[in-house]
């Protein structure tokens, strides 16, 4: 298993694609925000906000539909916020009982169940654009300009770099585990869910374990070759004036967007 399967960049020769990692990172931080505080049911603003990502999308060139088609994966982790409709605020709608429960939907919790999942919505497709436009390590050096404690970006760069040695190490012990535990020809195996739990925690013993000794290795190797806890690229960051202008532009239109969420 390749790193690249972990990594959603897209290659494209775009405006975005050339813009500083630090507005890219900034920008979308500052967007997601934006969504957060504008206020439950500001349903313009929610219908600018998503046209501004459509046009985000046209200027990476990798369609005007690309986060779009990609954010309906993230819709059912917003359905955690179904008990929001039951708020007690507001008129109630209906009357649902569910033996001794008894479920009072009301139109204040209704709205604030479709402005969670809006805001889910759009807050995803950021971010997917994000990652799309942006390769990882310059994201990385982003956060670090940022003043992001160095201990996260560190965390977060070597959890990218050794995630696919990690799978690939699971991928051999299922291996090695299906090996030694077949069944005949055409007969199921009837083992109990307790030895599956077993066979699962024993797994997972073992990966700490080998995890831990490969991660030692790395260390010693990487202090060797004198790693000093710093992160090095060969793509310096310099702010251009257009990355300015973008900058500027963006931050005007999201307080625009704030402004007009509240009238």
């Amino acid at each position: 298993m390749h790193a690249d399967v972990f990594d959603r960049y897209h290659e494209s020769e775009s405006r975005l694609h050339r813009l500083d990692p630090r507005v890219k990172v900034a920008v979308t931080v500052l967007f997601i925000l934006s969504n957060a505080l504008l206020p439950d049911g500001a349903w313009s603003a929610f219908g600018l906000t998503w046209l501004l990502l459509v046009w985000a999308n046209h200027l990476s060139r990798l369609g005007v539909d690309f986060s779009f088609r990609r954010s309906f994966l993230a819709l059912p982790f917003a359905l955690a916020a179904t008990s929001a409709v039951f708020s007690p605020l507001g008129n109630p709608l209906a009357e649902w009982r569910l033996g001794p429960l008894t479920l009072i939907p009301t139109d204040y919790g209704l709205v604030k169940f479709f402005s969670i999942l809006v805001r889910s919505w759009l807050s995803v497709q950021a971010a997917i654009l994000l990652v799309a436009v942006t390769r990882f390590p310059d994201m990385i050096h982003a956060f670090e300009h940022l003043r992001v404690p160095k201990i996260l970006t560190t965390i977060i760069a070597f959890l990218y770099r050794y995630l696919f040695v990690l799978a690939d190490e699971v991928v051999r012990l299922l291996r090695a585990r299906e090996s030694r535990s077949a069944a005949a020809p055409g007969v199921r195996s009837a083992r109990s869910v307790l030895w599956r739990a077993k066979v699962t925690g024993n797994l997972a013993g073992q990966l700490f374990l080998r995890s831990y000794e490969r991660s030692d290795r790395i260390h010693n190797a990487m202090l060797a070759r004198g790693y000093d806890g710093n992160l090095r690229t060969l793509n310096l960051h310099v702010m251009k004036p257009g990355d300015w202008s973008f900058f500027s532009m963006c931050v005007i239109l999201i307080l625009l967007l704030q402004l007009i969420g509240r009238l």
